[in-house]
């Protein structure tokens, strides 16, 4: 009987899987005056410190005493609703091509915006591998969070910078692979090889047929490690080292909030969040003052109230860099036609004239092969 001595080698007892790179102990990390409270992964944002000069005052907006209000012509709603229906596959062009408009009816419906653009910074204590970056922990006192330049994006662009707090970083020993730069392989648990999947470990395909796969030894070379049993830590890419310090997250977040007015024309409000509108009103500030004289009180109240509630919500946790206000007219149409002797409807909406017909009289199914 034929006896696997090499075999016998490979399975030595295997080392234990190892998982995912660990999270680094508290230990790992120094006490940095001013980051006492900083941790690994992120310790919230950071309130922005008080005024050294009280901040301006909001200003009542120019004053816009003549509303213009557009309205779109027959032939402009007649060419709207033609497009529209050649857009749509089951979409006859009958009604678009034949129909006779009898009445239409021009909704004032108005869009108020107010953006708050606003600076957020939050530190974490983070690591990368160290291949000889400057270390200069405690050579003096870091600067304070808010005191670290940051380069500020155009106004109202989310965006996003990481930097390193100066005077925190330190050089330590890996704690995902102790200092050894490789960790047993996961694929093989550390043996360097694996069963064969060709013969199951028995080192024959049938009787005794040798598996010519494994050449009879039952087990084969694990295609991860390359056999080696251990593989790269990615935690220190293999330098045994990591460069540990604070990072500091800046984000500069356009908080935006709108509010439409009802109207009564049967368009579900929805639609409107697809088009633009003609700017009617526009102001831009470091604070903005309500919106004072619109003849529509109920944009005046939201306004109001959108303000307030801006205000009061993020300058407690981060630092207001402008704001804007705006006021948009959305012109919707509800064109009502008649074809075949019965009488339909639909919208015509936006400056991009998009249209809404719930209920085309002409349509026909169509499948997709």
């Amino acid at each position: 009987m034929y006896t696997n001595r090499e075999g016998q080698a490979l399975f030595a007892p295997p080392a234990g899987a190892s998982q995912g790179p660990s999270a680094p102990p508290a230990s790992m990390f120094d006490n940095m005056p001013g980051y006492e409270g900083t941790v690994a992964g992120g310790g919230g944002f950071l309130p922005p410190p008080m005024p050294a000069y009280p901040a301006p005052q909001p200003t009542p907006g120019p004053q816009q005493p003549n509303w213009n209000i557009p309205s779109i012509s027959e032939d402009t709603a007649r060419g709207a609703f033609a497009l529209f229906a050649s857009s749509k596959c089951c979409y006859s062009s009958g009604p678009a091509k034949d129909g006779v408009i009898t009445n239409m009816e021009a909704f004032n419906t108005y869009r108020y915006r107010l953006e708050t653009f606003t600076e957020l910074r939050s530190t974490e204590w983070s690591h990368e591998p160290y291949t000889g970056q400057p270390v200069d922990a405690y050579s003096q006192q870091p600067p304070g969070p808010w005191d670290i330049p940051a380069k500020t994006p155009n106004f109202f662009m989310d965006s996003q910078q990481n930097i390193k707090v100066p005077y925190t970083s330190s050089v330590k020993p890996c704690h995902n692979c102790v200092g050894m730069g490789r960790k047993p392989c996961k694929h093989c648990a550390g043996a360097g090889n694996k069963v064969c999947w060709v013969c199951n470990g028995s080192g024959y395909r049938h009787g005794d047929d040798r598996c010519h796969h494994c050449s009879g030894r039952g087990r084969e070379n694990c295609t991860h490690c390359h056999g080696q049993g251990s593989e790269q830590c990615n935690a220190c890419r293999g330098k045994q080292q990591l460069l540990v310090y604070i990072n500091l997250k800046v984000k500069w977040t356009n908080n935006s909030d709108d509010y439409v007015v009802e109207q009564s024309s049967g368009l579900q409000l929805a639609n409107l969040s697809k088009v633009s509108g003609k700017e009617l009103y526009r102001d831009s500030q470091y604070l903005v003052y309500p919106v004072m004289g619109f003849p529509d009180p109920q944009v005046v109240q939201a306004s109001q109230r959108l303000v307030s509630d801006h205000q009061g919500k993020y300058t407690q946790t981060s630092r207001v860099l402008q704001q804007r206000q705006t006021i948009e007219l959305i012109p919707v149409t509800k064109v009502t036609y008649s074809w075949k002797g019965n009488s339909h409807i639909y919208f015509v909406y936006g400056n991009e004239f998009k249209v809404n017909a719930d209920n085309y009289p002409a349509t026909c199914c169509c499948s997709v092969m």
